[in-house]
């Protein structure tokens, strides 16, 4: 796994992806070198195979996952670095004028959202269907849809698949009831 960006959302990730798949490795990347270091040697310590790259595009070839929790305005990610089968998740940038990954990322992946709020407010999706590289219809189904059973995720492992998130008050009022639940337990 590939991780780009060392925030509070990023620290989570690893163990939200190893809860449904295996995570043999985990490279982090930072525009701040010393930021990565950090957090590989926090994540070593809790026990997880982690390093830091100073060389995002081969963090992102040697990964199946890449998981972007950012606030970047422009593309981090390169399309040309993910390999078939590859999953590419973009869950910080939130505002039209936010991009971590640039439209080639989308030629060829099946690309699912969050809530269908996602193609007016994200960057990523926007100038993806400007480019002409994921086409306005072209997102197969959101989060509600692929978790109810209603629509299919990946099909085959052969797939690439992206996954972009803009946040929405629903996902926010499950965080708050979980943390509530869990303090009255």
């Amino acid at each position: 796994m590939c991780m780009v960006g060392t925030g509070r959302v990023a620290r989570l990730l690893p163990a939200a992806h190893a809860s449904v798949r295996a995570i043999d490795e985990v490279v982090v990347w930072n525009h701040r070198p010393e930021g990565a270091e950090a957090l590989a040697a926090e994540w070593r310590a809790g026990g997880w195979n982690a390093r830091a790259s100073t060389d995002l595009a081969a963090a992102a070839r040697g990964a199946d996952i890449v998981s972007c929790a950012t606030l970047a305005e422009a593309p981090l990610v390169r399309g040309e670095w993910l390999a078939a089968g590859s999953h590419l998740d973009l869950i910080g940038s939130f505002t039209p004028a936010m991009r971590e990954a640039d439209p080639a990322c989308f030629a060829g992946a099946r690309t699912f959202v969050d809530t269908g709020e996602a193609l007016q407010k994200a960057g990523d999706l926007l100038g993806a269907i400007a480019a002409g590289t994921l086409q306005a219809n072209g997102v197969q189904a959101t989060l509600a849809q692929l978790c109810s059973g209603e629509r299919p995720g990946r099909r085959d492992a052969a797939e690439r698949t992206v996954f972009k998130a803009v946040g929405s008050a629903l996902e926010d009022l499950a965080a708050a009831t979980l943390v509530w639940r869990a303090g009255a337990a």
